[in-house]
């Protein structure tokens, strides 16, 4: 029995819990960026979904922020889905990314609209592990407005559909969905929608069931999650103590059948 250990993590740009970008300095955010690193090591998964992650933005130092946590965590594998861009004087480069102990195939990022600053978007990629190829996602759903993540979630289930008329003969499981909802705690709300709209290619359960990630000091709001289609045994599923953000992450392991 196969079995996929993957992560979910907002890191906030590596700003830790400052609330506001461009107050520390290059080096204390590659210190902190580092104690991540340590985190995802102690984690010891398979693939780590991230989000609010830079690669050359003014305000979080001018680096590759994915870069460097792939250098200082082992991983082999590593691919960004840039959804902000802007140049200029205040530059902005950002959006969501894997890691991953193995290689990434078909990846392609989404951004729900053309913004250069604060858009959201999703990156869809393949991996495969133990000869089963499983189709991964990572989204970022918009944080203020409930009518916004309904409309993101009915994106990135047609993406989906469009890739499935494609690519399911190739996939070993329908595609595992996580990342950031920015959901309420409606049953109307993105997580709901997307749970919804996901039958078309299996029932679904959404995990963790019950755990808050935001904010992370004090836990209030459940807002990152993983969608795991039917047929895939869920042996463990936690939220991770960690101060290392805004938000805490969501380790998942999956028994692949």
């Amino acid at each position: 029995m196969k079995r996929l250990r993957l992560v979910t993590y907002n890191i906030a740009h590596g700003r830790g819990l400052r609330p506001i970008q461009g107050l520390q300095s290059k080096r204390s955010m590659q210190a902190h960026l580092r104690r991540i690193a340590a985190l995802l090591v102690r984690l010891d998964a398979d693939v780590v979904a991230l989000q609010e992650i830079d690669q050359d933005s003014r305000w979080a130092g001018n680096f590759d922020h994915l870069e460097y946590l792939r250098e200082h965590s082992g991983y082999p594998f590593a691919l960004h889905g840039v959804t902000t861009r802007r140049t200029g004087l205040f530059n902005l480069c950002y959006g969501n990314a894997f890691l991953s102990r193995h290689a990434l195939e078909e990846g392609e990022a989404v951004a729900f609209g053309r913004r250069t600053l604060g858009e959201k978007g999703f990156l869809f990629v393949e991996t495969v592990l133990g000869g089963l190829r499983i189709p991964l996602v990572n989204l970022h759903l918009h944080y203020g407005s409930r009518a916004a993540r309904l409309r993101q979630v009915g994106e990135v289930f047609r993406y989906l559909e469009k890739r499935h008329n494609t690519r399911a003969p190739f996939w070993g499981v329908p595609p595992i969905v996580c990342g950031d909802f920015n959901t309420s705690d409606k049953a109307s709300d993105a997580a709901a929608g997307l749970l919804a709209e996901l039958e078309h290619f299996a029932a679904y359960a959404l995990h963790p069931e019950n755990g808050r990630t935001f904010p992370s000091p004090l836990p209030a709001r459940a807002l990152d999650f993983v969608l795991v289609p039917a047929g895939l045994n869920v042996t463990r599923c936690e939220v991770v103590r960690s101060w290392l953000s805004d938000h805490r992450p969501v380790l998942a392991e999956i028994k692949l059948a």
